[in-house]
């Protein structure tokens, strides 16, 4: 079952604890994902009551994991979870979001634009080699229910340099994702692996991020 809504009154004291003065930025992405983002079939309509804990509130303190004026790259980005959110939260980050499917793109530019965010929208795959031309290089690349942890570090890894990181928000079963995957993510070059919670202090239910390292590639020995 899922837990009840919050009602609003909390909600928005949390929002206001993560957002501050871009709280109400915060509140229109809230109103665009509850109208436009139904209407587009970008979001469920059974996600609306729950759009601020669930998904915006959760994806914004990621940022607890991310340094001042890093570059984030996130992929698969679909409704712009959990890039904009940390846009929002976050404005000294370089924030660029990916998503293969034109609908998306379409939606995510026309909510950057009218909400004055200096956020880039880059349409394709992430391992597209004009994907990692336009985004590679980044400090950070985040993901949110895009994939298991095998492909995702596949695709992520390539676009982040040496010794940054690959933020996937997963769920109750990250730890066996990363017990299942651990020898293929090392050959992959992603070290470091562990599972953290953000938002501890400040979300009803915190959220499950898989983080790594990209490391030098270990070879097998000939």
């Amino acid at each position: 079952m899922q837990p009840e809504p919050l009602d609003d009154d909390r909600v928005l004291a949390i929002a206001e604890r993560v957002f501050g003065p871009r709280l109400d930025l915060a509140k229109q992405y809230h109103e665009s994902l509850a109208t436009l983002g139904v209407e587009r079939g970008l979001i469920g309509p059974r996600e609306v009551p729950r759009l601020w804990e669930r998904h915006i509130l959760n994806c914004a303190v990621v940022g607890e994991l991310i340094d001042e004026g890093e570059r984030v790259v996130d992929i698969g980005s679909g409704a712009g979870l959990p890039g904009i959110p940390l846009a929002i939260a976050r404005p000294d980050l370089h924030v660029t979001l990916v998503e293969p499917l034109l609908r998306r793109t379409v939606y995510l530019a026309e909510f950057i634009e009218g909400a004055g965010l200096d956020v880039l929208v880059v349409r394709g795959r992430a391992e597209q080699p004009g994907v990692k031309k336009e985004a590679g290089g980044a400090d950070v690349v985040t993901s949110r229910a895009v994939a298991p942890l095998e492909k995702l570090a596949k695709w992520s890894l390539p676009l982040i340099h040496e010794r940054g990181r690959m933020l996937a928000l997963k769920g109750s079963s990250a730890e066996e994702e990363i017990e299942r995957d651990r020898s293929s993510l090392g050959r992959m070059g992603a070290g470091k692996l562990e599972v953290v919670k953000c938002g501890v202090d400040i979300v009803p239910t915190p959220t499950i991020v898989v983080r790594a390292e990209r490391v030098p590639r270990r070879f097998p020995r000939s």
